[in-house]
């Protein structure tokens, strides 16, 4: 990979943590501030998504894992999340 595909690859994943992580820490004081279940299950799916971020992005640069090994771990890890955010959704 080029170096400015790796550049293009870090600000991109960087800029999906933030994201993220805003979008849980939002979750979380929502949360907080009303303490239901469906509030508490969502910032628990949005960590999840998050997680799953950071997880490939550091699995691909520091383990020695094949890429399709580091995207079904990131896949387990979004797909935690999306059912934890549709339980609470439906909840």
């Amino acid at each position: 990979m080029t170096a400015s595909w790796t550049l293009a690859l870090n600000l991109t994943r960087g800029a999906l943590l933030l994201l993220g992580l805003a979008t849980t820490a939002i979750s979380l004081r929502a949360y907080s501030r009303e303490r239901t279940r469906h509030l508490r299950d969502a910032t628990f799916g949005f960590a999840f998504i998050t997680f799953g971020v950071l997880v490939e992005g550091f699995l691909y640069q520091v383990t020695a894992l094949s890429l399709t090994q580091v995207h079904v771990v990131e896949s387990v890890a979004l797909a935690c999340g999306f059912v934890v955010l549709l339980r609470s959704f439906l909840r």
